[in-house]
């Protein structure tokens, strides 16, 4: 059993980006320990506003914070609003880490993504392959902004022993997500488009891209158990990958969840979309050896996705 580092029992965490797919999963996992969960809506609090974020710290003074706000898309969100997901995304990152630290916090958390890799990174991607090379275009000013969040924490763990760590979670999908038509990620856009496809009775449903890269897939359940368990057992300046250590082709991910929503027909894929990265596969041996490994399988983890779906869970404007 790895050392207890940071007792949650009796500590206020306060979680940023609670309505999102990261965030309500944590939400969810902290129930059972025995901590107060702090969150904030949009409407209460802008995070990208220093001062309205540092007041808010100082009020209520969290023990801990984890941060799984931030603004996500896939790769047409991305080249679209290029502006938008690196100012928002860096403000949200500093304003939260500085300001946690102006308030006292002793413990914080920030969630990256595996998009902070170069974009062809060895396989699987190690921890130290950071700013290695030149990043996958179609999304990095999201991953500029992540990799600031990364240095900000080394920082504030160096110049004021700052307990801040950082882990870089792969793709997600799982209850709560965003099913926007246009700028939601790989597995809630297919999900989504199968089942209006099953609706519909098409005959075929397309796939963005040839199908061909490989990708691997985190259920958000699984990503805040591993956060819980960071926050208890780790301490350090490197960052963590947190994935599942196995990575599926687009084309045989896409069958698997044309499988779980039960559409029948064909799968098209559209070749004049881009692909993004050959392949984004993490490296998970570190915190393996910690004594941490995911539990949900990615079959099982689809069905909970599409039936969280079909009761109305998540965001389907688009």
């Amino acid at each position: 059993m790895p050392q207890l580092l940071f007792d949650l029992r009796g500590k206020r965490v306060y979680v940023a980006g609670h309505n999102g797919l990261a965030g309500s999963a944590i939400v969810r996992r902290l129930a059972g320990e025995g901590c107060e969960t702090l969150t904030a809506s949009r409407q209460t609090l802008d995070l990208t506003r220093q001062s309205d974020t540092e007041r808010w710290l100082e009020q209520m003074k969290p023990d801990a914070v984890i941060i799984a706000a931030g603004l996500v898309g896939g790769i047409l969100a991305n080249q679209t609003f290029p502006a938008n997901f690196i100012t928002d995304n860096l403000a949200i990152c500093l304003n939260l880490i500085r300001g946690s630290h102006k308030a006292g916090v002793k413990k914080l958390l920030a969630l990256g993504s595996s998009c902070i890799y170069p974009k062809f990174a060895p396989q699987p991607m190690p921890e130290d392959a950071l700013l290695t090379g030149p990043l996958e275009p179609t999304n990095e000013w999201y991953a500029v902004a992540k990799i600031a969040a990364i240095k900000l924490c080394e920082a504030y763990r160096r110049q004021h022993g700052a307990d801040f760590i950082s882990a870089m979670p792969t793709n997600l999908y799982g209850r709560g997500d965003n099913y926007h038509a246009q700028n939601s990620h790989v597995p809630p856009a297919l999900l989504r488009r199968f089942h209006e496809g099953k609706l519909a009775n098409a005959p075929t449903v397309t796939v963005w891209g040839t199908g061909k890269p490989r990708r691997e897939f985190l259920c958000s359940d699984d990503l805040a158990d591993a956060c819980v368990f960071l926050m208890k057992h780790y301490s350090d300046l490197q960052f963590l990958n947190v994935g599942t250590g196995e990575d599926v082709t687009i084309a045989d991910f896409a069958g698997e969840v044309a499988s779980v929503v039960g559409y029948k027909g064909k799968i098209a894929y559209d070749t004049s979309r881009p692909d993004g990265s050959p392949q984004k596969l993490l490296d998970v041996s570190k915190i393996k050896k910690l004594g941490w490994a995911p539990k949900i399988k990615l079959h099982d983890g689809l069905a909970g996705a599409y039936a969280d779906f079909l009761a109305g869970g998540g965001r389907l404007s688009g």
